[in-house]
C-alpha cells in the first residue's frame, strides 16, 4: 500500500515512526511519503517536507508566515493527488491536518487521524 503520513512536530514524527515500523511488519512493500522529520525518513520514509520549516506558534509568528503556511498547504494537497495515497494518515497538527483531511476527504481518499496521548 501506498501511505502519506503527516506530521508538524517531533512528539508526532516519534508517534509516525514507530506506525511505519509497525505496518512495514505487515506490509513489507509499503510505500511512506511524509511530512515529518529524521525518524519518519530513517523508518524508510520519502520526506516531503520537515517539520523544523513547518511549525509556527502563536498568532504573530502564524501572521507573519501565513504566505509560507499556505504555500505549503497548497504544495501538500498538489502532492497528495499527484501520489495517490491508499491512505492518508495525519498525526497530531490539527490547525493544517485539518484542512487537510477536509481536502483528502473530498478527493476520495480515505483519511485516519491520530492524537496522540
Amino acid at each position: 500500500m501506498r501511505y502519506y503520513l503527516i506530521a508538524g512536530e517531533a512528539s508526532g514524527d516519534m508517534h509516525a515512526a514507530a506506525l511505519m515500523q509497525e505496518l512495514r511488519k505487515s506490509d513489507p512493500d509499503a510505500i511512506f511519503r511524509c511530512w515529518g522529520g529524521d525518524l519518519m525518513q530513517a523508518a524508510g520514509g520519502e520526506l516531503v517536507m520537515h517539520y523544523r520549516d513547518l511549525a509556527y506558534m502563536g498568532f504573530a509568528e502564524v501572521a507573519a508566515n501565513i504566505r509560507t503556511i499556505l504555500k505549503n498547504m497548497k504544495y501538500c494537497k498538489q502532492d497528495l493527488v499527484s501520489f495517490q495515497p491508499d491512505a492518508v494518515i495525519l498525526i497530531d497538527y490539527p490547525g493544517f491536518n485539518l484542512r487537510i483531511a477536509e481536502f483528502a476527504h473530498k478527493k476520495g481518499m480515505k483519511v485516519i487521524y491520530y492524537i496522540s496521548p
